[in-house]
């Protein structure tokens, strides 16, 4: 969806929640579009990874008020938050800020929330909801996460 939005001359703002320590492929991709796309890694990578909590809810704060700001601005007509789900699961951002400020976002303001067991609250306000199911997944027979298809 932030390619469409590109590709139609319109400004995106990406927040990677998880990802932040991590070198992404959809990263190295959108900074070569800096007029079109602001994209920013605020993690330092899987939380179940850092085993330092209080680190990942001040992360996970740090990536939210930079998400605020883009929703906030006029500018960007697309808004992806990837991974807000899991930082949602764990509890690290109270769920009712974040629902307060997606059903204040202006009307033509475009916000894609990513991420696996998205809150029902969430569900409930939004206007669109895609879910992917694992069937199956390289990680459980103990490969690890490869370059070009989990980042």
């Amino acid at each position: 969806m932030v390619f469409r939005c590109i590709g139609h001359g319109m400004k995106a703002g990406v927040i990677q929640f998880v990802k932040g320590a991590w070198s992404t492929g959809e990263r190295t991709v959108l900074e070569r579009f800096p007029d079109l796309v602001t994209i920013k890694a605020m993690g330092e990578g899987f939380t179940w990874e850092t085993q330092d909590k209080q680190r990942d809810i001040a992360h996970a704060r740090e990536g939210w008020e930079e998400a605020k700001r883009m929703i906030a601005d006029p500018a960007y007509k697309m808004v992806m938050l990837d991974e807000l789900n899991i930082v949602l699961r764990y509890d690290y951002l109270p769920l009712s800020e974040v629902l307060e400020v997606l059903r204040a976002r202006p009307a033509d303001k475009h916000v894609i929330v990513t991420g696996r067991n998205a809150k029902d609250e969430l569900i409930e306000i939004a206007d669109l909801v895609t879910e992917m199911e694992l069937i199956k997944h390289p990680f459980r027979s103990g490969v690890k996460a490869q370059a070009g298809v989990e980042f």
